[in-house]
C-alpha cells in the first residue's frame, strides 16, 4: 500500500478546495438575473420586447412604433389598457434610447407606468428626462424624383386625355 506524506495531501486538499472556490466565484450570479428577470415579468400586466430599428414585439408580432401605438388605442378602446408596462431585450435587439422615447411618448399618450430591464435591474422610463419622441412607422413612404413626375412607369408623360 502506498502512503502519501502528509504535506503532500495537505496541499492536494488546498489546492483542490481553492480551485473549487475560483469556480464557484466566476459562476456567482450568472443564472440569478436570468431568474430574476422572468419573476420580474409576471408581475407586469403587460410585456413587450425590444426589436431592430426602434420596432417592439407585442405578443409575438413585429409591430412599428406607430403600430404598436395602435395596438394602445384599440387596447384602450376595449377597455382592456394595461397599468404597467415591462420593456424587455429581444433576441435580435437590446433595448436602445430610441426604444425607451417610443415607449415614453406611449405612456404620456395612454396613462400606463412603463419600466425597462436595464441588465437584470428593473428601472422606470420618466417621460420627461427620455424625451419622449414622436412616433413613426419604420419605412418613410417612397419619394418621387422630380423628373418621374407626371410619366407613367415606363418613362413616358402621362396624357389624361389618351385613357378610355
Amino acid at each position: 500500500m502506498i502512503r502519501f506524506s502528509t504535506l503532500l495531501t495537505r496541499a492536494t486538499a488546498a489546492i483542490m478546495l481553492g480551485s473549487m472556490l475560483l469556480l464557484a466565484g466566476c459562476h456567482f450570479g450568472g443564472v440569478k438575473d436570468k431568474a430574476a428577470v422572468a419573476s420580474m415579468e409576471k408581475k407586469f400586466d403587460m410585456t413587450i420586447k425590444a426589436y431592430k430599428s426602434g420596432q417592439f414585439v407585442v405578443d409575438g408580432a413585429v409591430l412599428s412604433a406607430i403600430d404598436t401605438g395602435s395596438h394602445f388605442a384599440y387596447l384602450k378602446d376595449q377597455g382592456k389598457l394595461p397599468k404597467t408596462v415591462l420593456l424587455v431585450p429581444s433576441d435580435k435587439s437590446k433595448v436602445r434610447k430610441q426604444h425607451l422615447q417610443y415607449l415614453a411618448r406611449m405612456q404620456l399618450d395612454y396613462g400606463f407606468k412603463a419600466y425597462y430591464d436595464d441588465g437584470g435591474t428593473l428601472k422606470e422610463i420618466n417621460p420627461v428626462t427620455t424625451k419622449a419622441r414622436a412616433l413613426q412607422d419604420t419605412r418613410a413612404p417612397v419619394k418621387m424624383d422630380e423628373h418621374m413626375k407626371g410619366k407613367d412607369a415606363a418613362g413616358h408623360g402621362f396624357d389624361p386625355s389618351q385613357q378610355q
